[in-house]
């Protein structure tokens, strides 16, 4: 739950890195409350549902973008690959894929790696072999 409520503290900071645990995390518990928001709408035809459904997908629109900039940052690409999602049938795939790949082991230019050196194997460290 962590992952979730760190992403939300980090609301629209477009700065740093991110794993892909922080962004899987936060996508799943995302869709989950999602789909039950919308679920619970629909079961009850609830327009107030439906409303507090959509003031929940805009309110984590922000954190979402931000998220997925850190994660490309965390890859080696610039922020502005975001963009590519706008492109039909293969943005989505290719984003999707950057989200997949491991982040650049050790710091980049978007900052220190969020994995830190001691979880490498023969890396310096307090959990070095």
């Amino acid at each position: 739950m962590h992952y979730y409520t760190d992403v939300l503290k980090k609301y629209a900071s477009f700065q740093g890195r991110a794993r892909r645990r922080e962004y899987w995390m936060f996508a799943l518990f995302n869709g989950i409350i999602a789909l039950v928001l919308v679920g619970l709408a629909a079961a009850t035809k609830s327009t107030a549902l439906y409303v507090l459904y959509a003031a929940y997908i805009l309110a984590v629109v922000i954190p979402s973008v931000g998220l997925l900039v850190r994660r490309l940052h965390d890859t080696g690409r610039s922020g502005g690959w975001f963009f590519i999602t706008f492109v039909p049938f293969v943005g989505g795939l290719v984003l999707f894929i950057f989200m997949v790949l491991e982040g650049n082991r050790g710091p980049n230019e978007y900052g220190p790696d969020p994995k830190g050196a001691d979880v490498y194997p023969g890396a310096a460290g307090p959990y070095a072999g």
